[in-house]
């Protein structure tokens, strides 16, 4: 059996449509169908080659949800429940060892020495080349987490939960959002948008979420996802903000401030907002962007401030997002604003890079 496939061969360039023979199944493997693939922010920067894990030829896409197609022997999700053609199902996008340092004693999967990611780390060079969901099929490894989902959620407004929903996940743990804290949200995209709802669910008092003129449509979203209201940081200085912060929260400062932005610039500007024994967390970084000087004894020695970095996300998160989604009460069925054809992926990537999509899917079966 053939299928298709939308491949990145040279960094800057327009994805190529291969057909590649479907490989056999060894055992424990699972080949999923996939009905909708997530076009994610970072996957504009991958395709650039700013992402120094990736090797050419691969196929994009790290968000994807599908069904089974075939399993090579008996296979059952985390919930123990048996896995059959047909059935719909999403799966941890990254790779891990389970053996390391990271792995094993500090139960921190998503630092896994060896860890690849579909779609981002391994290429489509050699069979089976089905390793990214920018295709019609994605060949799964053995150890591949898998949850089997129920429910009537459309796959296309759940694909995002795969890692803007994980990644948000994991950030709002290590933010240390507790019932009744003021957050910050710097970023009105995917990410930012999971993030808010998260923040939401953890019982935060007030949440507000900083955007540019650029991010209208995004921050109106904001605001039915249930944000207390939202910032455009181009009618206001940061000197202005700062002051705004320090005006609403009786001089306290905001307790989590959540940057996903993935501009240096921004940390300079937002964290003198942060209150004394709060955090200002960066889960919007995917590439090398480079450095940027920090006041360490303003901004974080004197307040006792965690700086704190978010890299991607584990299975735990991945679980917590779906759920999330399937709870029904934020409607994320609006973040995906538009959807292509697979043939269409450069398309989609060209739209993300300029901001006219929310969130853009791609439905490799239309």
């Amino acid at each position: 059996m053939k299928a298709k496939a939308a491949v990145l061969e040279e960094f800057g360039k327009p994805l190529v449509m291969r057909e590649y023979d479907v490989s056999p199944l060894a055992d424990g493997e699972v080949l999923v169908k996939i009905t909708a693939a997530g076009v994610c922010g970072s996957d504009v920067h991958i395709a650039k080659g700013e992402d120094p894990r990736t090797p050419l030829p691969i196929i994009l896409g790290h968000e994807g949800v599908g069904e089974v197609a075939d399993i090579g022997g008996a296979k059952t999700d985390l919930f123990g429940q048996e896995l059959n053609a047909g059935d719909p199902v999403m799966w941890e996008r990254g790779i891990m060892c389970g053996r390391c340092y990271y792995c094993v004693i500090k139960k921190q999967p998503a630092l896994c020495l060896t860890r690849k990611t579909y779609g981002i780390s391994v290429s489509c060079k050699e069979p089976p080349h089905f390793r990214g969901c920018y295709g019609q099929y994605l060949h799964l490894l053995p150890g591949a987490h898998m949850i089997k989902l129920d429910g009537d959620i459309a796959p296309k407004v759940l694909v995002a939960a795969t890692c803007s929903g994980a990644t948000a996940a994991h950030t709002v743990l290590l933010s240390n959002v507790n019932p009744g804290d003021d957050v910050l949200i710097l970023g009105p995209g995917p990410v930012g948008l999971f993030v808010l709802a998260f923040c939401l669910q953890a019982g935060a008092g007030r949440v507000w979420v900083a955007g540019t003129t650029a991010d209208e449509a995004r921050l109106a979203l904001c605001k039915e996802f249930g944000a207390t209201g939202t910032v455009n940081v181009d009618d206001c200085s940061a000197e202005e903000r700062l002051e705004w912060v320090m005006e609403t929260t009786s001089g306290i400062g905001i307790h989590s401030v959540i940057d996903c932005t993935g501009v240096p610039q921004a940390l300079v500007e937002n964290i003198a907002m942060v209150a004394p024994y709060g955090t200002y967390s960066i889960p919007g970084i995917a590439t090398p962007v480079g450095e940027w000087p920090v006041a360490l004894y303003e901004a974080l020695a004197r307040k006792n401030v965690n700086l704190q970095g978010v890299w991607v996300s584990d299975t735990s998160h991945l679980h917590q997002s779906i759920r999330l989604v399937q709870s029904g009460r934020f409607p994320f069925k609006k973040l995906v604003t538009h959807t292509y054809r697979l043939e269409e992926a450069t398309v989609a990537l060209e739209v993300m890079e300029k901001r006219e999509a929310i969130k853009a899917v791609l439905l490799p079966w239309d």
